[in-house]
């Protein structure tokens, strides 16, 4: 199953929750894969999650709630601050050997800060953003997440973050990404 696959006819909040429980989902089992190739694929299925999902919530969700929200421009630099470490983690953590106990210390941190991040937006943001927007205008916004997903990087891009720096930069390094995932499919294969 590809990692981004939510089948959910529901709208953008609770698209990006169940995309939160697959996150969730692949920590645990990159963390209890019982081989280093079943551990590097459930890897790669988490790395390019993450990707894309935090490219679209910063493309698509985060843009929104700013406007939509008074306070909301205080709130979204704090999880795009969050979305900055993980990022550089997550950029880190791949020069590591994937059977070294640097990298299950480098994964338990990325893991921690993810899932508190992912509490937060929940809380934060999405509550806030369901409550501002009608339930038609989530649904129009599930479609423009799937959307950017879609054309996102799949691999982390530390300083990335604004729905500005996500366009300029984002296709390239959509393209450079692919290629490299097509590269290293063709070696695992």
């Amino acid at each position: 199953m590809e990692a981004t696959t939510i089948n959910t006819t529901d709208d953008a909040v609770a698209f990006l929750i169940d995309q939160h429980v697959r996150i969730r989902e692949l920590f645990a089992e990159v963390e209890q894969a019982p081989t280093a190739e079943q551990r590097e694929q459930k890897f790669y299925e988490l790395r390019r999650l993450l990707a894309v999902h935090e490219t679209a919530e910063e493309e698509i969700i985060h843009p929104r709630f700013r406007r939509e929200v008074d306070d909301g421009a205080k709130i979204i630099d704090a999880r795009l601050e969050e979305e900055n470490k993980a990022k550089r983690q997550l950029a880190d953590i791949e020069a590591v050997d994937i059977d070294s106990p640097e990298f299950d210390a480098k994964l338990a941190a990325l893991r921690d800060g993810v899932l508190a991040h992912a509490e937060h937006e929940e809380h934060e943001e999405f509550n806030r953003l369901r409550a501002e927007l009608e339930p038609d205008e989530l649904q129009r916004l599930r479609s423009a997440v799937k959307f950017a997903e879609a054309m996102a990087p799949t691999r982390p891009h530390p300083g990335v973050e604004s729905a500005t720096a996500n366009m300029l930069v984002g296709p390239f390094a959509a393209m450079m990404d692919r290629a490299k995932d097509a590269i290293t499919k063709s070696r695992t294969s």
